[in-house]
Order: C-alpha cells, then structure tokens, then sequence
C-alpha cells in the first residue's frame, strides 16, 4: 500500500509535529515555512530536516495556486503546526487539513495563548488538532491532550510542557487520522485571546510584586517592559518580592551598577538583566 503523502507548515518548535507523521509512514511532499524572529522562534532544524528529506520548501506565503499544486502531486493532508498566515480554500483542492493549536480549544483560540494561561491563572493547559476551518482555531477537534499547571508555572515551561504533548498528540493523530477525522467533534462556544499589547507587557509598579512576578513568569522570553527614571528598559530577567516599606511605586531605592531594585505596591521588584529599548517596540511577532 502507498504511502499517504503530506505537506507541512512548521518551525522548530513543532519539529515533533513534522517527525511524528514521517515515523507513522507518512510521505512528506512539502514544507511551508514563514520568517522567524530567532529568539523564541527559529526554523534551522526543520529546513534542515526538510533539506535531508529533498523535499521542495517554500518561504512566502501559501497561495492558492500552492494548494492547487499540492492537489495535483497527490497530497492528502495538509499539517499546519506554526503558521502566521492564513490558509485559503484548501477544500477545493485536498482532502484534509488540520492545525496543532497549542491550547485546549475552545478556550484561547488565538496566535499565541501560552501567555495568557499563566496571566489568567490556570490549572490546566492543553493542545489540540482540529480540521482547519475559515476562522482561524475553529474547526472540528480531532484529538486533544491535557495536562496539570503548577502554580509557578513559567513560560518557558509550560511551552516545553505544551511541546512534548504536542508530539505526543500527533503520534495519535498520524497513526489513527481516518477514524480521528470521520469522529471529529464541533467546538462550540469559546474564546479568542488577541495577541497582546505593549500596555500588557509594562511591569505597572503600583501592581502586587505577586500579580508583577506572575507578569514576569507569563512573558519569559518574549519579556516585560519597564519604565526606570524615564527611560524605558526590556526586561530580560527579574525577581519580586514581598516586604513593607515607605517608598512609592516605581521609585528606585537601590543599584549596584548593573542591577535596580525599584519598590511596587508591597514590595520590590529588581531588574536583574535588562536591555534598551525604545518605546512600543516589540522584540519579534508570535507565529500562529
């Protein structure tokens, strides 16, 4: 029997993604990839991978000329896993498509929900394939894998956590997708979490050093912004804590020359790495 064949949209993030359909004895015809910023997100290990398999890769934006031309080679599932761009009619020319949207859908629809977990302050998190439909995270779930959040759940881990179940999940999704596909559920109601501001991202020091350090924890990597005697500073690491004082928030009560330790609403915050940064620009673009 003939190797079903499939294209694929991924980053390195989603490289599970990409190795789970190759290990079920998928025949992968194409990788789609988009611009990364290479902090967060980055492409090398997938184009390489790509590259080994001698498969044809494309960097702009699918179009519906591609998805035509996917029809024509005989591709019978198109896996979006990490894409910034919209997917046109893909119906008119495959099968199937299916997106790995890292959140428990319904809930956080959206490009890139991770942070809004821990901002929200959940106990639970998750990831889910579903058919790919006209309004993005949408469509019929195909399968679904949730886990436990700790309550000092960080960024980084709970997108490492949301990684390995990724994986895990496309194992499923890959080895049993024609019965997954005929049994897909509808969603029903949920919610879409935007992308978020630069506001969001500003460590308000009038704040709790707790809802500051639950800031600090939700953005990681992508990082907080703090204003620091008028100039504007990207936070890269820092710490709070609780204690009385008399100071007032946003005052800077102690520097060592590196490092600042300015007071909030019940406590301190210290700024521990920290780099320049002109205000309201943003470090790097989520990926959907």
């Amino acid at each position: 029997m003939a190797a079903r064949r499939f294209a694929i949209t991924a980053s390195d993030r989603y490289m599970g993604v990409f190795e789970a359909f190759l290990q079920k004895g998928w025949e992968p015809v194409k990788l789609f990839a988009a611009p990364t910023d290479e902090r967060v997100h980055n492409h090398k290990g997938v184009l390489a991978r790509a590259a080994e398999l001698k498969i044809d890769i494309q960097m702009s934006r699918m179009t519906e000329r591609d998805l035509a031309d996917l029809g024509a080679r005989g591709c019978d599932l198109l896996v979006v896993a990490s894409y910034q761009w919209r997917i046109g009619n893909w119906s008119a020319h495959l099968p199937h498509a299916v997106n790995f949207h890292p959140a428990p859908l319904p809930a956080y629809r959206g490009p890139y929900p991770l942070v809004w977990g821990i901002l929200d302050q959940q106990t639970r998190w998750g990831t889910t394939c579903h058919k790919v439909a006209a309004e993005f995270d949408t469509g019929d779930i195909l399968a679904q894998r949730c886990f436990d959040m700790s309550a000092d759940e960080t960024h980084e881990s709970l997108d490492l956590k949301t990684q390995m179940a990724t994986k895990r999940l496309a194992h499923e999704v890959a080895g049993h997708f024609d019965a997954l596909w005929a049994n897909a559920q509808p969603q029903g109601p949920g919610h879409y979490a935007h992308l978020w501001t630069e506001a969001q991202r500003t460590i308000d020091f009038n704040e709790s050093a707790e809802q500051i350090k639950r800031q600090l924890r939700a953005f990681g990597r992508w990082e907080c912004v703090a204003m620091v005697n008028q100039v504007v500073l990207h936070v890269q690491s820092a710490v709070a804590w609780t204690e009385t004082h008399q100071f007032k928030p946003g005052e800077v009560v102690h520097n060592d020359g590196q490092r600042f330790v300015l007071a909030c609403r019940d406590g301190f915050v210290g700024l521990l790495q920290w780099s320049l940064l002109a205000p309201g620009v943003l470090t790097g673009t989520p990926e959907r």
